[in-house]
């Protein structure tokens, strides 16, 4: 999206720089001295990273257009990481590789009104900019639209799915579809695209961002997609989902999740797994997506760390806390256990799950003074032809 779009500012006459990761430059020295500088970037981490190495070269006056889709917490956190004197406005866009290079982009723009008059113009570059109210308000309408526009596209590939196992003719499905309200959709799915213009990985991504808890039909979308994406389909237009549920119905595998609201693993594990109808949750402590202790030397702050992040995981696949069948718990002060435990009354309420706690010299980090592990039943997924 970055490139079609910097082409455009610079065919409008505006002096551009471009970075990218890997350029060999500092992101301090691509902005250096720069009125407005807009991130176009994969993910909320992404954004984080380039624009705490950029921050040396943030001159006071200049603004922030941040036009990802990361969500409106990942907003407000960039504000608090930015200076004072540096303006932010949150500038998401509906649309594709091929809008952007049409300047046929939507802009949703969130911000205070004189930060968001001081790039109007520029934005007016991609397209129709939609000002919607104040900083995170166009984040969070990305998210509200893709959580109806991705879940649709799950949606008709189920349909194309279940034609498909009791012999109805694809080609004429197709054709019965687009006479409907979702004929535009459907006609996106009738013949996957060889171009990736909107990644299956993030429409996965976009999905997780904006998980929220009772979202069932975009909870279950999700699940196809994050399925999908550990079957090596991620890089591929989101519209190989049609090919990947009429081969591979929900539910046949083990599926890794790795959240983008939950801070990075190394590599050596997932978030949690699901398997069918149950969940199993690694370990979840506290530390924040720089490897840093939280709450260090406090159960109470470490727990409620640990908890808050497992209401994430649990929301993500439509689950609460009620839905816990097993957690266990891991304590290097078992004196500990009862600020421990008036944090986790908080959250476990009424009849408390299957349980085990247990003593422990040390934990894989220093500092580190509980761990938690899950398993979840989760709400039932219907198969293509199945009860």
């Amino acid at each position: 999206m970055g490139v079609p779009m910097a082409r455009r500012l610079a065919a409008a006459g505006h002096d551009v720089t471009t970075w990218r990761r890997g350029a060999g430059v500092s992101p301090a020295a691509a902005v250096e001295g720069a009125d407005l500088v807009i991130t176009m970037l994969s993910d909320p981490a992404a954004v984080r990273e380039v624009l705490t190495a950029a921050l040396p070269g943030l001159r006071p006056g200049a603004t922030v257009a941040e036009m990802s889709t990361i969500g409106p917490e990942a907003v407000r956190e960039l504000r608090a990481l930015l200076p004072a004197g540096v303006g932010l406005v949150d500038a998401p866009v509906l649309g594709s590789v091929g809008p952007a290079a049409e300047g046929a982009l939507t802009v949703l723009a969130g911000g205070d009104g004189d930060d968001v008059a001081r790039c109007r113009e520029v934005l007016s570059v991609f397209g129709t900019v939609r000002e919607l109210g104040p900083l995170g308000a166009g984040a969070a309408m990305k998210l509200a639209v893709m959580n109806a526009l991705v879940p649709a596209q799950v949606l008709l590939a189920e349909t194309l799915a279940y034609g498909e196992a009791h012999g109805v003719d694809r080609e004429a499905l197709s054709d019965v579809l687009a006479l409907t309200p979702l004929g535009a959709l459907a006609e996106r799915l009738r013949v996957p695209a060889a171009e990736t213009r909107y990644s299956l990985a993030h429409a996965a991504k976009d999905l997780e961002l904006g998980a929220w808890e009772g979202a069932s039909v975009a909870g279950a979308a999700r699940a196809r997609l994050q399925e999908a994406r550990a079957a090596g389909l991620g890089e591929r237009d989101l519209t190989a989902i049609a090919g990947h549920v009429a081969v591979s119905p929900a539910g046949t595998r083990a599926v890794p999740l790795n959240l983008a609201t939950v801070p990075a693993t190394n590599g050596m594990y997932s978030h949690a797994v699901r398997a069918g109808d149950t969940l199993y949750v690694s370990g979840v402590a506290a530390f924040d997506e720089h490897g840093e202790i939280v709450g260090e030397g406090s159960m109470a702050a470490q727990s409620e760390h640990v908890y808050q992040v497992i209401g994430r995981i649990l929301a993500d696949q439509g689950a609460g806390f009620g839905d816990i069948a097993f957690i266990r718990t891991y304590l290097t002060d078992m004196d500990a256990r009862a600020e421990h435990g008036a944090v986790r009354r908080k959250y476990i309420t009424g009849t408390p799950p299957a349980s085990t706690t247990v003593e422990v010299s040390r934990l894989f980090m220093p500092g580190l003074l509980l761990e938690v592990d899950l398993i979840v039943a989760l709400p039932s997924r219907v198969t293509p032809g199945g009860r």
